[in-house]
C-alpha cells in the first residue's frame, strides 16, 4: 500500500482564520442570512467584475433561479453539454423545460461551440455551457451563435470561480453567471452558491424568488434598523445563504490567489511526472485564458493499457489515494434515457471521456508527500 492514511478527494484547505470567523458569527447568535452575507455578495462582485451577485445556497439553486429569472417555460429548450453533473440539466427540467445535449470537443472536454448552432431550434430560448474543471468555454463562438438566434445565455461557472478568458471572468459574458463554494470547490462555504449577473430585474428576482419570494432585504426586519414589514411578491423557494457559511466564504475568498498557485504548483508537478504513463493529460491552456483548476481530470489511454478505468479506480483505492469521476455522460443515465430518449451513441465523444475519465486529487492542502503518493501509486499500478 502507497500510504497508511487514506487521502481525501478534494478535501478543502481550512486554516485558523476561516475556523475564527465562523466562530465568530457562531457568538454573534445571527446564523441565517444577515450582514456576512451581504459583505460575502460585495466582496464576491467586486472579484469577478460584475454589478450585481445574489448569494444562495447552492449552485444549483442559482441555476434553477437563472431559468426562472430567464422565464424559461414548459416546453422550451436549453442547449447544454451532457458532460457535467446532473445539476445543469437539473436546473432546466425544474423549471419546465427540456435539457438538448450537444457534444464535447474531446480535446477540451468542454461543450464543441462549433456543434451548438445546429442544435437550435424555434423552441430554443438558451445556452448553458459549463467550464468543465475550470477551463473556460469558446466564449465568443458561444455568445455569438446566441446573438444571432436571440437566446439567452447562462454560464455554468461551478468549476470556474477565478476563470478568466480574454481579460474577463468567466460568467460575466452571458446573461448570468452560477458558481459553486461546494466542500470540493476552490472557495468552499459547505454547500453555497453565487449568482452574478449585470441585469437589474434579474438579480431582483433571484433575491426575491431565493428567499421565499419576499421583498427585497427582509432579513432587516430583524435588524437594529427597526422592524421591517414584508410583503411575497412571488411564489418563492428557500435558497438563501446563511452567514455562517459566508463568514468561512469571504476568509476563503481572501484566500483565492494563494490557493490558486498552489494548485498550479501541483498541477505542473502532475505534468511532469505523469506524462510517460497511459493517461491522456490535460489540454494545454489556450492563449489569454486562465483556466480555474478546479479538476485534474485525466483520460485512461485504453490503446496502452488493458486495464479499465473502474479497475484503475479500485486500485488507487487499494493504494488508499482517492479519485473522482467527473462524469457519467448524462444521456447515459436512466433517467434522461427514459424521459429524452437519448441513447448511447448519441454523443460519442462525451461517451469515449466519460468511459476513460478519472480526477485525481487536486487541492491547495496537498503536500508534497501527498502529490509524491499519487504519482507513485499511478506508476505502481499503470508502470
Amino acid at each position: 500500500m502507497t500510504r497508511d492514511k487514506f487521502l481525501v478527494f478534494g478535501s478543502p484547505r481550512l486554516e485558523a482564520d476561516d475556523i475564527q470567523a465562523v466562530v465568530k458569527v457562531l457568538e454573534s447568535g445571527w446564523l441565517g442570512t444577515g450582514p456576512q452575507v451581504k459583505q460575502f455578495e460585495e466582496d464576491f462582485k467586486n472579484y469577478q467584475g460584475a454589478p450585481y451577485a445574489m448569494a444562495l445556497n447552492s449552485c444549483t439553486a442559482g441555476l434553477h433561479l437563472s431559468m426562472v429569472a430567464l422565464d424559461i417555460q414548459p416546453g422550451a429548450e436549453v442547449i447544454t453539454t451532457p458532460l457535467t453533473f446532473c445539476a445543469t440539466a437539473n436546473a432546466v427540467i425544474h423549471a419546465g423545460g427540456r435539457p438538448v445535449f450537444v457534444d464535447i470537443n474531446r480535446a477540451t472536454l468542454n461543450i464543441d461551440a462549433d456543434k451548438i448552432a445546429a442544435a437550435v431550434t424555434p423552441r430554443t430560448r438558451a445556452v448553458l455551457p459549463v467550464h468543465f474543471a475550470g477551463r473556460p468555454c469558446e466564449l465568443d463562438k458561444i455568445m455569438a451563435v446566441a446573438k444571432q438566434h436571440n437566446l439567452k445565455v447562462v454560464e455554468d461557472c461551478a468549476h470556474a470561480i477565478e476563470t478568466e478568458y480574454h481579460g474577463r471572468h468567466a460568467g460575466t459574458f452571458g446573461d448570468l453567471g452560477c458558481f459553486s463554494f461546494y466542500v470540493t470547490k476552490n472557495v468552499v462555504t459547505g454547500e453555497g452558491g453565487m449568482v452574478i449577473t449585470n441585469n437589474e430585474e434579474y438579480a431582483d428576482k433571484i433575491k426575491m424568488y431565493g428567499l421565499h419570494g419576499m421583498s427585497r432585504d427582509a432579513w432587516k426586519r430583524f435588524s437594529d434598523a427597526g422592524f421591517k414589514h414584508y410583503q411575497v411578491l412571488f411564489p418563492g423557494f428557500k435558497y438563501n445563504m446563511m452567514d455562517i457559511q459566508a463568514a468561512l466564504g469571504i476568509q476563503q475568498l481572501k484566500k483565492v490567489e494563494k490557493f490558486y498557485q498552489r494548485r498550479l504548483e501541483i498541477w505542473n508537478e502532475y505534468n511532469a511526472r505523469l506524462k510517460n504513463l497511459p493517461l491522456i493529460l490535460p489540454a494545454p491552456f489556450a492563449p489569454d485564458t486562465k483556466h480555474a483548476l478546479h479538476l485534474y481530470t485525466v483520460l485512461l489511454d485504453t490503446d496502452k493499457t488493458s486495464l479499465t478505468r473502474d479497475e484503475l479506480l479500485n486500485a488507487l483505492v487499494k493504494e488508499n489515494i482517492g479519485a473522482g469521476v467527473h462524469y457519467t455522460a448524462l444521456h447515459l443515465h436512466p433517467y434522461y434515457r427514459k424521459t429524452f430518449g437519448y441513447r448511447d451513441g448519441d454523443f460519442p465523444n462525451a461517451e469515449y471521456a466519460a468511459e476513460r475519465i478519472l480526477s485525481l486529487p487536486l487541492s491547495a492542502k496537498l503536500t508534497p508527500e501527498d502529490v509524491d503518493d499519487v504519482v507513485a501509486a499511478l506508476e505502481k499500478i499503470l508502470g
